[in-house]
């Protein structure tokens, strides 16, 4: 530690005018940075209010422990910063960012450049020699971001299954009769469904947050550190499948109505300190095989005083160049902002798919499907159909699924990559292939998918605003440039199911699907319209 805990000295008038200065120029960077990224402060309070992301308004208070604990290593050096460029490039990388999230309209992307802020105000204060060893506490912030809307569905649905299957395992080592089905857990008279709320992600964030500063605190090793790290995903896991697998044995000795208190019970702080309390006992026994003997207290390093005495060191920031054109920027930004007049949204002129037609050549639709409200909810889609599609002569139908989102800011096309194996169905093939008609081919996802003794062949795409694409990164691509050119945040996806009869084998199956896909193709524009407009 350096002496820097010991309280400051007075300084001298001139150092005292020059560093009021700095502190004016700062107070208004942050200032106008809070106005600039108003939009992104505006969706963090948002998605704070959800369980998963209730942890969030801590991210910001712990982080800025962590930047006054590692200040006390820094000596206090009151002369002008030289080496701020790199921390003005990032300021202006972080202002770009921020400003093509609210051109967009995706708040997200906002919330992102204010990180990246606040990474750049630590580079230009203190220079890069200095600032750049403020990584942990800048790097702590994004636990405090909602994931991407795909990627929190694709975790999520992996979490589920998982925990789903390890708390069977659970109840078999225990001679609980149980069949899991997908993450529907078959108890015989009674059937519990794994939810998205039972997936675990309302302990895995905190949890990763936790096992961070952890991982920061801890004086040892690096491998030590990496342990403590990674260790924080299966600890959730582990400990939301018991809790799974609890719930299961109490449905199975008592009922479904004793499962609901029980479950609420264990969503909260008994799962949270379960998991504090082995993220403990791991560093405990790092701490047992180390040479040096100390203990688990001094490995932790939980010095937490003088941290007053380091926030007043503010005092010494120096009116740098990069600081004064830094704030300037920003606020002009925010004015310059405040005078780009609002882009309306483009009217998309489509009908909805109640009117789609049941006959598409020889083939025709039966009668439109609902879909479960759980699932509708989770799909939040605009627009969605749901039919089967037969022919005559034909020995299998074929599924048709299509929805349309209007604005995928609000929602968003979730793959069948990650919806099927909810449903308990393997994906055994997974290949990207181009279909033709002899006149025109694009790009699809072809899945053989199967369930015990049943497998089914999957055709599926996505439509982006003209654009027919298999890959769902791409598909995400295109949204953003969509946003950007036309100002159009719709989009959609196809998905053709039919079953592989044994008899007929998977070439059958593919003509059947091919056949269908370009009877539905042709009829696509009036519902997903690729300009716009009918």
């Amino acid at each position: 530690m350096s002496v820097t805990n010991e309280p400051l000295e007075p300084m001298k008038h001139g150092t005292a005018t020059r560093s009021a200065a700095g502190v004016f120029w700062l107070v208004l960077m942050v200032i106008g940075a809070v106005a600039f990224f108003q939009e992104g402060i505006a969706e963090l309070f948002r998605v704070w209010q959800l369980p998963e992301y209730s942890h969030g308004p801590l991210i910001p208070v712990l982080s800025g422990l962590l930047f006054l604990r590692q200040l006390k290593t820094v000596p206090i050096d009151a002369t002008p910063v030289r080496d701020f460029w790199q921390g003005a490039a990032l300021l202006a990388f972080a202002l770009v960012l921020g400003g093509l999230g609210m051109l967009i309209g995706i708040p997200d992307i906002v919330a992102y450049g204010l990180i990246l802020w606040v990474g750049a105000v630590l580079l230009i204060s203190f220079g890069w020699k200095q600032g750049r060893a403020f990584w942990p506490p800048v790097l702590h912030l994004v636990y405090m971001l909602p994931l991407p809307g795909a990627l929190y569905y694709g975790v999520s649905t992996w979490l589920q299954l998982i925990s789903s299957e390890l708390g069977v395992w659970f109840l078999d080592v225990l001679r609980v009769p149980v069949f899991l089905d997908g993450n529907i857990i078959d108890l015989g008279v009674y059937r519990l469904h794994v939810a998205e709320a039972c997936s675990g992600l309302r302990y895995l964030f905190p949890i990763l947050s936790f096992s961070y500063i952890f991982a920061v605190l801890y004086q040892g090793p690096t491998w030590h550190k990496a342990i403590l790290l990674v260790s924080a995903v299966p600890i959730t896991v582990v400990m939301n499948s018991i809790r799974i697998a609890v719930a299961g044995i109490v449905v199975n000795a008592y009922g479904i109505d004793y499962i609901q208190g029980l479950t609420h019970f264990f969503e909260g702080w008994v799962i949270f300190i379960s998991c504090v309390l082995i993220l403990f006992a791991i560093a405990w026994i790092l701490v047992r095989f180390r040479r040096d003997q100390i203990t688990l207290v001094e490995a932790l390093d939980l010095e937490t005083d003088g941290l007053w005495e380091q926030a007043k060191r503010i005092r010494f920031i120096a009116p740098s160049v990069a600081l004064i054109v830094g704030a300037i920027l920003v606020i002009a930004l925010n004015v310059l902002w405040q005078n780009v007049p609002n882009r309306e949204a483009p009217l998309v002129n489509r009908d909805p798919f109640a009117l789609f037609p049941t006959q598409l050549g020889d083939w025709h639709t039966g009668q439109p499907r609902a879909l479960d409200p759980d699932i509708e909810r989770i799909l939040n889609a605009a627009d969605y159909h749901s039919v089967s599609l037969e022919r005559a002569g034909e020995v299998a139908p074929v599924d048709l699924f299509m929805v349309w989102y209007k604005d995928q800011n609000t929602g968003g096309v979730h793959s069948p990559e990650v919806c099927l194996p909810g449903s308990g169905w393997e994906i055994a093939w997974l290949e990207q292939i181009d279909v033709s008609d002899g006149t025109q081919s694009f790009p699809i996802n072809r899945a053989i998918i199967q369930k015990g003794l049943d497998r089914r062949l999957v055709y599926y795409w996505y439509e982006q605003q003209g654009t027919r694409v298999a890959s769902g990164f791409k598909a995400k691509l295109l949204l953003l440039s969509g946003k950007v050119i036309n100002g159009r945040s719709d989009s959609a996806m196809v998905r053709l199911i039919t079953p592989i009869n044994p008899e007929e084998g998977e070439m059958a199956a593919d003509l059947r699907l091919h056949d269908s896909l370009w009877a539905v193709e042709g009829r696509l524009e009036r519902f997903v319209p690729w300009d716009g407009s009918l």
